[in-house]
């Protein structure tokens, strides 16, 4: 099975800027990396998850949650089968457990998704 393991995380200070990571592995040579969406969530205390990001394999499109829109940036590097979340000007609002996901599809079209442990993003004021 595919395997995501998400780190980077931490304390960081209001206005600053961090770069989450996410690994994968447990491809097999007839489905890779790049055949896998990958999506960047998370899940603040009491409230829902909420999706953030996701870059679509199929032609490298993004999207965005008009959340965060404007402070964060994802992307890919197939050679590593890591996915990336930038995160800049945090504010304590983005306080949350971010999670890293995999579909075997597009973002919107797969039959199966995959969850990494989620690591933790504490933004002090």
């Amino acid at each position: 099975d595919v395997q995501l393991q998400a780190f980077g995380g931490g304390l960081v200070q209001a206005g600053g800027s961090l770069r989450l990571s996410c690994a994968a592995s447990g491809f097999t040579s007839a489905f890779t990396f790049e055949d896998y969406s990958i999506g960047w969530f998370r899940q603040a205390p009491g409230k829902e998850r909420e999706g953030l990001s996701c870059i679509d394999p199929s032609d490298g499109e993004t999207w965005y949650a008009d959340s965060v829109k404007g402070r964060i940036t994802i992307s890919r590097d197939n050679a590593k089968n890591t996915v990336y979340l930038q995160m800049n000007s945090v504010n304590p609002e983005d306080t949350a457990v971010y999670y890293c996901n995999a579909r075997d599809g597009t973002p919107l079209l797969y039959a199966n998704e995959y969850w990494g442990q989620g690591t933790l993003v504490t933004v002090s004021s």
